[in-house]
């Protein structure tokens, strides 16, 4: 790495909230295959020929760990279906693309000249790439604790933010995922019945999946009442999956020894991951 690369780096270091202690792991989160396929001329450190694949995949299991802590402490009375769509949210690519032009790292990514050409520093798919190999980069320097702080440093403004239209009461977000999935169709809504004084009406509505009614709520304006139905008919559809025959249903999971809850599963298949890579002969010579 040459001094003006290295200079640059440290300038970038200021924005991220982050300073390494091997910046060895930044120069390589910021490395695109398309820089590494055309260099000619081969490296004196055989490490500083890889490109960010590795930390980016890597840091994707890290991001998606810590967003969802972070999203727990955030929302703690929340339904995990709920923590699931704001984490998705929050992790999909045109937000993570959206991080690093506010962090300005593509000003710092090495990219081949045929990339450049195609635009590559413009292109969504890089650039949150880009940002899950940073987040990988952190973790491998400094570990999980400092990384999720770094991620909470960057997320904060956006855990909470109505712009991703996902509250912890949103029972109608989450039935529309539930019927998409299952049913590749979107739920539909009635108004039934409406009562009282004009200035104290209250309403009742139905939630209708594939034809079918799926619950029913009241509430003092139709959108109150739609949720009521939307959280009735999430109620039903739970009821009637736990009703389902032994035989009926997929093998259960074995029990987790450790980390239950919204966390659990997602903890336990990634840690062996994280573990796994923070090696000693995983990391890029110092």
């Amino acid at each position: 790495m040459d001094k003006e690369r290295l200079h640059s780096l440290k300038e970038l270091e200021g924005r991220l909230g982050y300073r390494f202690n091997d910046v060895a792991f930044l120069d390589r989160a910021l490395t695109h295959k398309s820089f590494v396929h055309e260099s000619k001329t081969p490296p004196l450190d055989p490490s500083e020929k890889l490109a960010n694949e590795v930390l980016e995949f890597l840091g994707d299991a890290v991001l998606t760990l810590a967003v969802s802590h972070l999203l727990t402490l955030a929302f703690p009375d929340a339904h995990e279906g709920i923590l699931s769509l704001k984490r998705s949210h929050l992790v999909r690519q045109s937000t993570l693309a959206h991080l690093t032009r506010e962090l300005q790292l593509e000003q710092h990514l090495l990219l081949g000249k045929g990339e450049l050409l195609n635009g590559g520093r413009k292109k969504s798919s890089i650039l949150s790439n880009t940002y899950e190999a940073l987040i990988g980069a952190i973790y491998m320097d400094s570990g999980f604790p400092q990384a999720m702080d770094v991620v909470r440093q960057h997320l904060t403004p956006y855990l909470q933010s109505e712009t991703n239209g996902l509250h912890v009461d949103d029972h109608k977000s989450l039935l529309q995922e539930h019927a998409q999935r299952l049913h590749k169709q979107s739920p539909k809504y009635h108004v039934l019945d409406e009562s009282g004084p004009d200035h104290d009406k209250r309403f009742q509505a139905s939630a209708i999946i594939a034809g079918e009614v799926k619950g029913t709520g009241w509430g003092r304006s139709k959108k109150e009442a739609e949720q009521k139905a939307a959280k009735k008919a999430l109620e039903e559809l739970q009821a009637s999956n736990d009703s389902v025959a032994p035989s009926q249903q997929n093998p259960p999971p074995k029990a987790l020894p450790a980390g239950e809850g919204v966390l659990g599963g997602l903890f336990n298949a990634i840690i062996m991951r994280l573990h796994f890579f923070r090696k000693p002969w995983f990391k890029t010579h110092r």
